[in-house]
């Protein structure tokens, strides 16, 4: 059965995508803790960290590391945030997210409901990012 997030990659739920590979995509989440809060999914479906091999892994916390600096960048962040938690989907997914304190890794602190336009805001202010970083070929239109 295909997860909430397989859905999300091959379009039948909408997603506000900032990154698309051929083997990961990143998008943000309908619940952020901090405007920006992205999430790094391989396409190919995987439950749990642990079974993912290990060129896969690599590639997907690359591009976790390419969408911290990006966060940090477009929301003037001291740091980026990462989590994987994986009990809300089980679709391996990393969370990454602009982080001004220790309380925004409380991901059950997140907004269950933020408007459209501050997450179609937020999705452009990372895509701006990622493009001035050198990462437009990964930067959906």
């Amino acid at each position: 059965m295909a997860s909430v997030f397989s859905k999300i990659i091959s379009g039948e739920i909408p997603g506000r995508f900032v990154w698309q590979d051929e083997d990961v995509v990143a998008f943000l989440t309908i619940a952020p803790v901090t405007p920006g809060h992205t999430l790094v999914v391989p396409r190919e479906e995987i439950d749990q960290w642990q079974d993912v091999d290990g060129a896969t892994f690599a590639k997907i916390t690359a591009v976790a590391q390419v969408i911290g600096k990006a966060v940090r960048s477009a929301f003037d962040a001291p740091r980026a945030g990462l989590l994987i938690a994986g009990l809300e989907v089980p679709h391996l997914h990393l969370h990454v997210f602009p982080a001004y304190d220790m309380g925004n890794f409380d991901i059950s602190g997140a907004d269950p409901n933020p408007s459209p336009q501050s997450q179609d805001e937020a999705a452009e202010k990372l895509r701006a990012a990622l493009r001035e970083a050198g990462h437009g070929a990964n930067v959906p239109t």
